[in-house]
């Protein structure tokens, strides 16, 4: 993989060259690049997938869109242009042949960050089923959105010889067709005529016409055989990336980048905040606009008048970042500890942590409050109260906690059920549809952004409609499972 990377930008290919390794919007992504990048383009480039795949990876769960659906479709292209992805939105609106430059950068910058990714992705079993389920996830939806002469040309241009069965024999089987395709207008749509076995999973849901080994798939359906090499082409690149990680992993700029690029967080900045939230109204906040984590560490302070260095640094950043000012923090902090030692042991042994963290002590950097991916990936040790509790309490324990703040039956369930699933982010935004009586299905990156989100309502700048006790969670659940179930299959 010839990913050569310079600190200073290097002038991008002219539009010739990108024509000839870019012809089509969607790729297999068979060969890496070959040119010079900038560090810094490196790593926009890797944030920007990264976030196009997480936004994959939550749509489905949060808004209950059946996956691959038009409504689906036009959540994930609506979500990445309000964060700026407005290149990914044009790939996976309509993939085809265009040869603006817009185009053509846009394809450049997919391939390359693909390539990226995979060398984040490629080191843990985890990190490459994650990986792989996310891509195809992407590779399904933009086929799907193909049309025209698009589909006949990533055909030719990926030597996949396949062509759409003749409008004489599709006449002659259509009656067929009818009973065992589950779409409408059939008369429109193309069939391709493929070995039974490539699609397999298919002929297991019985949605597919069989005839002499052969299956006749309709157009939306022949994902089903790309998907099957994709995956195959994926696993055996990841291996092969991980073999020679060791490599690239001399150029020490890379290093720190690549192994933290999963915990990555690349949403807003809540290092510096203009309003004040005074520390009176932090009991009450706690309970209706600070999220499960932030409160259980506000509950345990209240009630021991102490936290560990983890608890103290993730509660405190947090307060920092909703608004509690530096004199204000010292303050709440030496009330409560001083109630179980001595002010003198405070000033000495705590007091510079609080500066610390806003910058006034040691570095003096302008610190930024804790993302969800650093806290679900933090270290927990015993008698330790931070982290995510979706991801370090016991479940029962867990269950215990939200069934003591008065949620109703269906609402812990959804919480449970998301936390066994390991969707922890998802488990947050059930909570908070939950604290506030709605069905909002707020993606939760920050617990910042969960705190804003939360005054959103309290203020009355968001209206939202008031939950009912009980309400029909079935199609959600369903394309929930159709998540869990395509992240096992996709990988096995």
């Amino acid at each position: 993989m010839d990913l050569n990377i310079r600190r200073k930008s290097t002038k991008t290919r002219v539009t010739g060259s990108l024509i000839e390794s870019y012809p089509h919007d969607l790729q297999m992504y068979k060969l890496p690049p070959l040119e010079n990048i900038s560090l810094q383009e490196f790593e926009s480039l890797a944030l920007e997938r990264v976030t196009l795949l997480r936004s994959l990876a939550t749509s489905t769960t949060l808004k209950g869109f059946r996956i691959y659906s038009e409504e689906w479709v036009e959540y994930i292209i609506g979500e990445l242009r309000s964060q700026g992805l407005k290149y990914y939105a044009k790939l996976c609106e309509k993939s085809a042949c265009g040869t603006t430059e817009a185009d053509l950068q846009a394809r450049r910058k997919d391939h390359i960050a693909h390539f990226i990714l995979r060398l984040a992705y490629c080191r843990t079993e985890e990190l490459r089923r994650w990986f792989i389920a996310r891509e195809l996830e992407l590779f399904k939806m933009r086929f799907a959105t193909m049309r025209g002469d698009a589909v006949e040309s990533f055909f030719k241009i990926n030597n996949l010889c396949y062509t759409n069965i003749s409008d004489e024999e599709k006449s002659e089987i259509m009656h067929f067709l009818r009973e065992s395709t589950p779409y409408p207008n059939l008369d429109n749509m193309k069939f391709y005529k493929v070995k039974f076995y490539e699609v397999l999973d298919l002929v297991k849901s019985r949605r597919v016409y069989l005839s002499c080994g052969f299956a006749y798939i309709p157009h939306k359906d022949f994902i089903s055989v790309l998907a099957a090499q994709y995956r195959t082409q994926l696993k055996q690149s990841l291996a092969i990336a991980c073999h020679h990680l060791g490599e690239i992993e001399q150029d020490e700029r890379l290093v720190t980048l690549l192994k933290g690029l999963h915990q990555s967080y690349s949403g807003a900045d809540y290092s510096s905040v203009k309003a004040v939230v005074p520390i009176e109204s932090l009991d009450s906040l706690s309970v209706k606009s600070f999220p499960l984590c932030m409160r259980q560490l506000h509950e345990q302070l209240r009630l021991s008048h102490h936290l560990k260095h983890g608890g103290r640094l993730q509660y405190g950043l947090f307060l920092k970042g909703i608004g509690v000012t530096l004199e204000d923090s010292l303050r709440f902090w030496r009330e409560e500890f001083t109630r179980i030692m001595e002010l003198d042991k405070f000033e000495k042994q705590y007091a510079y942590n609080v500066r610390y963290n806003y910058g006034k002590e040691g570095s003096k950097k302008n610190y930024s409050p804790f993302s969800c991916l650093k806290i679900i990936n933090t270290t927990v040790g015993p008698g330790d109260c931070h982290g995510c509790p979706y991801r370090h309490c016991d479940i029962s324990n867990l269950k215990n906690r939200l069934q003591g703040y008065g949620f109703n039956s269906q609402a812990i369930t959804e919480i449970i059920d998301m936390t066994k699933k390991g969707h922890f982010q998802v488990a947050c935004s059930k909570y908070f549809d939950a604290v506030h009586h709605t069905d909002l299905g707020i993606g939760i990156n920050h617990p910042n952004q969960y705190f804003e989100e939360s005054q959103k309502i309290v203020k009355g700048e968001v209206k939202v409609e008031v939950k009912k006790e009980v309400k029909s969670t079935a199609v959600k659940m369903e394309a929930i499972d159709q998540i869990e179930e395509m992240d096992f299959d996709e990988v096995m």
